[in-house]
């Protein structure tokens, strides 16, 4: 049984990167996937939540849940909500909020900020870390993101944005790092 994880990090030039990367994550998001996204204010988590959601059909508004905790979107296919754990003080709140009625049905979810949810949330398909890019100044819009798998569906996910890569599809995103599971027969 091939292993499902699989690390890799990419530099992204600008935010039309972030939405080309969140373009070819689209196709792999479905009912129940989770996606953790980590990183400072800042980083361009709401940023890549957006795209990802213009991605998956969503034409309206996209929210910030800073404040509302969750922003529910009903797509073409399914529902996804997108959480922010920020505000959290203890490693329950998102369960005294009822979340966990939806991470424990068909919908996906974005969870922004899941460290502050503690050890009993429910693993991610895909985990996102974003940071500033570290040359500065002269690259102020440039960030790094580590991309890794924690089930089958994320280690495909993953292994599609490395295609994507590789047959030049992914404009202003360059490979930097990568850990993957060795190629089956």
């Amino acid at each position: 049984m091939q292993p499902d994880s699989a690390e890799i990090e990419l530099r992204l030039r600008d935010e039309a990167a972030t939405s080309a990367l969140a373009a070819v994550i689209a196709p792999h998001v479905q009912p129940a996937f989770v996606i953790y996204l980590s990183g400072e204010l800042g980083s361009g988590k709401t940023t890549f939540t957006r795209a990802l959601l213009r991605a998956l059909g969503h034409p309206g508004r996209v929210r910030s849940p800073t404040f509302t905790l969750a922003e529910p979107y009903n797509l073409p296919n399914f529902e996804l909500y997108h959480f922010d754990f920020y505000r959290f003080c203890d490693s329950h709140e998102w369960r005294d909020a009822g979340f966990d009625e939806v991470l424990d049905g068909d919908a996906a979810a974005i969870i922004e900020w899941p460290e502050m949810g503690g050890p009993a949330l429910p693993a991610p398909d895909l985990w996102l870390r974003l940071a500033h890019s570290e040359r500065g100044d002269e690259a102020a819009a440039e960030r790094i993101v580590t991309l890794a798998s924690g089930s089958q569906w994320g280690l495909a996910c993953v292994m599609g944005v490395v295609a994507a890569l590789h047959a030049g599809l992914l404009a202003g995103v360059s490979l930097r790092a990568a850990s993957l599971p060795p190629a089956s027969d």
